[in-house]
């Protein structure tokens, strides 16, 4: 007796909801991510196996370039304001309200204080075609900014982190005078900022 062939019919999938809810993660993601901010110092770091992983806020950042130049930088807009009105009256720097609200969009900045204002008067396409020769920092306190803007951020009312960014070709000179401003204020716990390379691992023969 032959077999009854059973009459096959195509299959239709009504992709109308998942499309929706593809649209909606996408949306959701779009919205809420931030985006890393660019890097106003190119910076080679050093390798290390650590896995530790960096502040996402409250952080302090201290960037060490290649040829000895010191960024400063810290998170928060209004922080960043208030960081600068320090330091700007210690040194008795006038700054203007429009450059406050400049200084706050930048990320770490590498300008003496009181070439500041003009460069913050520069349009933000020509900023990064000038030259920036770093944050004076030495052993002699009164040329030691870096120091003063360290200082200011005592006062924020929070539990800041103090993270070192120094390139691997970066003097030695230069990151020990930074390490020991830092402990000339009695910070002496800080993060060292390095590229995750890969754990050695030890295998053994079999016989």
């Amino acid at each position: 007796m032959p077999k009854i062939k059973i009459k096959r019919k195509s299959v239709s999938l009504d992709m109308t909801a998942m499309c929706d809810v593809a649209f909606l993660l996408l949306s959701f993601f779009m919205l809420t991510t931030t985006f890393k901010p660019e890097e106003p110092l190119p910076v080679d770091t050093p390798s290390s196996v650590s896995e530790i992983p960096m502040p996402d806020k409250d952080h302090v950042i201290i960037s060490i370039g290649r040829k000895g130049e010191v960024f400063f930088g810290v998170d928060g807009t209004q922080s960043r304001i208030k960081i600068l009105e320090r330091v700007a009256e210690k040194y008795k720097v006038p700054l203007t309200k429009a450059q406050k609200e400049q200084f706050s969009t930048l990320p770490a900045h590498g300008v003496p204080i009181r070439q500041l204002p003009a460069f913050l008067d520069l349009p933000v396409d020509q900023r990064s075609k000038v030259v920036k020769k770093g944050i004076p920092v030495d052993t002699n306190l009164e040329k030691n900014e870096l120091r003063d803007w360290v200082i200011s951020t005592i006062g924020e009312g929070r539990k800041m982190r103090y993270v070192i960014k120094g390139d691997g070709a970066a003097s030695y000179k230069t990151v020990k005078w930074v390490i020991a401003t830092m402990q000339d204020l009695n910070i002496n716990r800080f993060n060292l900022i390095t590229s995750l390379e890969r754990a050695p691992t030890t295998t053994t023969e079999k016989k």
